[in-house]
């Protein structure tokens, strides 16, 4: 019996193989159903993908043989790796001076008739082969040959995804240490910055009831820019945090959530008696994250009361089922928007109108996170506008499933 030599670039092809992470794993549908199909075409009772590594030849899938792996001085996978051509046959291994006498020969499972294809990475290494095995000497048509070929390059694309989602997960892994990272970063960042802030906004509120007698009106003046720009820039920093939060929000469990208590809990939150609040929806329920749903419509009705230019805005809330998604609309009668800066209204800082109603600054934040976190429950959002009428923002949200609901 010949051993067979390690490959040219043994070292390479190691790693490579170790590359996959594929080595001792369990049996996979999508690699028994190719060595079958294999088997069947060829006309042999055993078909195999297996990977040689440095003692051993291990068998990834193994149709029509019990063993799951075998030493490597006795695979004929392992001279296939180093043969020139693109498959190697052999017809009756009783005849040939490197098999004659191999223990897989002799005994069970008696190998007569072997051909194998590589399964070689992009890099032109061989991990192990295709192979189909009889225990009768046999030759294979051109046909099948070819089919054996084209078997061997689906398990490589098989190893190849394998790799890629591996290092998809990895990805995703670090991307969500950093963003929980980023959380903690941002929430003590907050927290340094708003103290001085509110220290600023008090201590300016002090001075001026204590000395507003004595100041010109410069520097009343002053003191109010003062104040006016700490506070806003304590809302700017509290829009940054519920911006990067949204994540945190999100990983909070799914809700069976009440329309009606839904209505309540909004009209609650706004308390603008001027304003009117009419709610129409032929759902009674809403299968979602209820933090998230809370922040989207708050946000969406409160945007459309501090930027009314009505005497009294109203506001229409309406929500339906749209399939596999819930669509909800929130519209206003409001000044509406130009079609200018509709394609940028939910970009980050973008803030399309000096003041609200009530002589505020935006800071360009809340649409925005709207956006993410609509776009994080599955779902997609518009705008539709007519100047000096309404605007409405109409979302979907994927309808979830409840940890309950088996």
């Amino acid at each position: 019996m010949e051993h067979p030599q390690d490959h040219p670039s043994e070292e390479l092809r190691l790693e490579k193989l170790d590359s996959y992470s594929i080595l001792d794993t369990l049996p996979e549908a999508d690699y028994d159903n190719l060595t079958a199909i294999a088997a069947q075409i060829c006309g042999t009772p055993i078909s195999l993908v297996s990977l040689l590594d440095a003692k051993r030849q291990w068998f990834k899938s193994h149709h029509g043989l019990e063993a799951e792996e075998t030493p490597k001085e006795y695979a004929f996978c392992a001279h296939a790796i180093n043969d020139p051509q693109d498959i190697f046959i052999i017809e009756d291994a009783r005849k040939d001076a490197r098999f004659h006498d191999n223990p897989l020969v002799i005994d069970d499972p008696n190998v007569i008739f072997y051909a194998g294809v590589p399964l070689k990475s992009e890099e032109g290494l061989p991990m192990g082969t295709l192979c189909v095995i009889d225990n009768k000497p046999k030759q294979l048509s051109q046909e099948q040959q070819n089919s054996l070929r084209a078997l061997a390059k689906q398990v490589m694309n098989l190893f190849e995804l394998r790799q890629v989602k591996a290092r998809l997960e990895a990805s995703l892994t670090q991307l969500d240490r950093r963003n929980k990272g980023l959380e903690r970063f941002a929430m003590v960042a907050a927290h340094d910055i708003k103290s001085p802030l509110n220290n600023i906004s008090q201590l300016a509120s002090l001075f001026m009831e204590d000395y507003r007698g004595k100041l010109d009106a410069d520097g009343i003046e002053i003191i109010e820019t003062l104040q006016g720009s700490s506070d806003r820039l304590r809302e700017l920093v509290d829009g940054l945090l519920e911006y990067s939060r949204t994540a945190e929000v999100l990983r909070k469990k799914v809700d069976v959530i009440k329309v009606a208590e839904l209505e309540q809990r909004l009209i609650e939150l706004i308390a603008d008696k001027k304003s009117k609040l009419n709610f129409i929806s032929d759902i009674k329920e809403i299968v979602t994250n209820k933090t998230a749903l809370d922040q989207i419509l708050v946000n969406l009705i409160t945007n459309a009361i501090k930027y009314n230019d009505k005497e009294q805005p109203t506001i229409e809330v309406k929500m339906s089922n749209s399939g596999s998604h819930y669509e909800i609309s929130v519209k206003d009668n409001g000044p509406g928007i130009p079609d200018k800066h509709l394609g940028k209204i939910f970009e980050i800082f973008q803030v399309m109108k000096p003041q609200d109603r009530f002589g505020k600054q935006g800071n360009g934040i809340g649409l925005a996170t709207v956006r993410k976190l609509v776009e994080e429950l599955g779902g997609k959002i518009n705008v539709q506008s007519e100047l000096g009428k309404y605007s409405q923002f109409t979302f979907t949200i994927a309808k979830a499933i409840t940890s309950s609901s088996g």
